[in-house]
């Protein structure tokens, strides 16, 4: 008799295991997501639905499984600021980026909520990660071209449609996220 309740307890354990070690498998996962720009602009709007559409195809659908707090800043330093504080104290599960300014405003306020970026100049010269291939940190992300070769495309716009000096907008290297661009002529 002590053997089968031994099987039956032991049973019954094993089986609740999987629910035990992944208590919030069912939870509805919060995202946040602090947008520098205008709520009404066009293209942010587009990209915004794509993301949005992206998240259906790997199965989180907005208001079943998984719950977007949008934080527009139109531009503006202040609100990106408030709009991170916000945020996090909404206790996402991720916050996703698409600007140095927020990233700026989110480590100020964070070091523990994961913080995913695109779209941010040279995340590594401006102190976001340590590498993109490992960031280490609560600060991952990707970006769509490497800084370093900004002065080339100085150089092809140059020889494209040359300008005078004073005409040409000036790298300003002392800016992290222009480093690329300088020794440029």
């Amino acid at each position: 008799m002590r053997r089968r309740k031994f099987i039956l307890f032991l049973g019954g354990v094993l089986a609740a295991w999987p629910l035990a070690a992944h208590p919030e498998q069912n939870a509805v996962k919060r995202v946040g997501i602090l947008a520098p720009f205008n709520k009404n602009d066009p293209e942010s709007q587009v990209n915004l639905a794509a993301f949005r559409q992206r998240l259906v195809e790997l199965g989180w659908v907005e208001g079943r499984n998984v719950a977007i707090d949008y934080r527009f800043a139109s531009g503006n330093t202040e609100l990106i600021r408030v709009a991170a504080t916000e945020l996090v104290a909404n206790s996402p599960d991720v916050i996703f980026v698409a600007s140095n300014v927020s990233i700026m405003a989110l480590q100020k306020v964070t070091t523990a909520i994961p913080i995913v970026f695109t779209g941010v100049s040279d995340p590594v010269g401006s102190g976001f990660v340590a590498s993109l291939a490992k960031p280490s940190g609560n600060i991952t992300g990707f970006q769509g071209y490497e800084p370093a070769i900004g002065g080339k495309w100085l150089e092809v716009l140059h020889e494209i449609a040359p300008a005078p000096a004073s005409d040409r907008g000036s790298p300003q290297p002392e800016r992290k996220c222009q480093r690329g661009f300088s020794g440029c002529s």
